[in-house]
């Protein structure tokens, strides 16, 4: 059944970019509509990652996302969704090449999926992008810092605001990012004093993910959080439950009476005609 989603009950971009300074704002990703369901409750907002592409369809990279890929799980998080403020990603591809792109593309996804915003990644190089999808009146998520959509460029996942080059242009990203009209703007892979710096020098909130605890607001992968990740964690992840662990054990269980004809018992057969059956 899909969750009541009014506008009544949903928090809005603008619900999120007001909360700059305040409450920290709690967010996760979510691809699928049962955890999206579970999620909901407890979050502010929730992402439709291109982590997707990793951590449900095994690829090495966020690169292998598409376009459909994004909508396909946007749409089951909002089928799942009542409360929750729900961002897609914009995958890699989809709105590089022009703002005209960008704008298509961010309303396919809105259009096809009724999420509340949209997420690209890229500071000033971007700020065209943002300011001509905000221009449409689609609210947009900016992200600085690490962009796993670059990790081939970059030459890897590499820690930024090491160098005072790399300070100078993490502001101006960020100042460019504030310029075109994002709401917000997710800080990765950042050092810590860099993100501290950057949140109380832009007006609106940053959400942090391998970077301070000063950000507006914090996310985290659902899959590293609750230890579902089954190739290696990232140091920034907390884990909150091992998941990995419990279906592991049940899976070995299940299997172990399946063998000794322990499964199915009596319990779980039908050995009766139901009156209603009856002819």
């Amino acid at each position: 059944m899909t969750r009541d989603s009014s506008a009544d009950s949903r928090i809005s971009a603008e619900d999120i970019r007001r909360r700059k300074g305040g409450v920290p704002i709690v967010c996760l990703t979510a691809y699928t509509y049962p955890v999206a369901r579970l999620l909901d409750p407890h979050v502010d907002l929730l992402l439709v990652g291109d982590s997707v592409a990793m951590v449900l369809h095994g690829h090495a990279t966020t690169l292998g996302a598409s376009l459909e890929m994004m909508i396909a799980h946007g749409q089951a998080v909002m089928r799942g969704s009542a409360k929750a403020c729900v961002v897609v990603d914009m995958p890699a591809g989809s709105y590089e090449a022009s703002p005209a792109q960008a704008v298509a593309s961010a309303r396919r996804i809105v259009e096809e999926t009724g999420c509340q915003a949209v997420k690209l990644e890229g500071g000033v190089g971007m700020a065209a992008q943002i300011a001509a999808i905000f221009a449409e009146g689609i609210p947009v998520m900016g992200h600085i810092g690490l962009q796993p959509q670059s990790v081939e460029k970059d030459g890897g996942y590499k820690i930024k605001g090491r160098t005072k080059d790399n300070i100078a242009a993490l502001f101006r990203d960020a100042e460019a990012v504030e310029k075109a009209g994002a709401f917000s703007v997710v800080i990765e892979g950042t050092m810590e004093a860099v993100a501290a710096k950057l949140t109380r020098h832009i007006s609106i909130p940053t959400i942090g993910i391998g970077a301070s605890a000063d950000c507006d607001g914090q996310i985290l992968v659902i899959d590293d959080m609750v230890g579902m990740t089954v190739d290696r964690v990232p140091k920034f992840v907390k884990q909150y439950a091992d998941l990995r662990g419990v279906i592991s054990d049940a899976a070995a269980r299940y299997a172990a009476e399946v063998r000794s004809r322990a499964f199915p018992s009596h319990d779980h057969v039908f050995t009766t005609t139901p009156r209603k059956d009856k002819t």
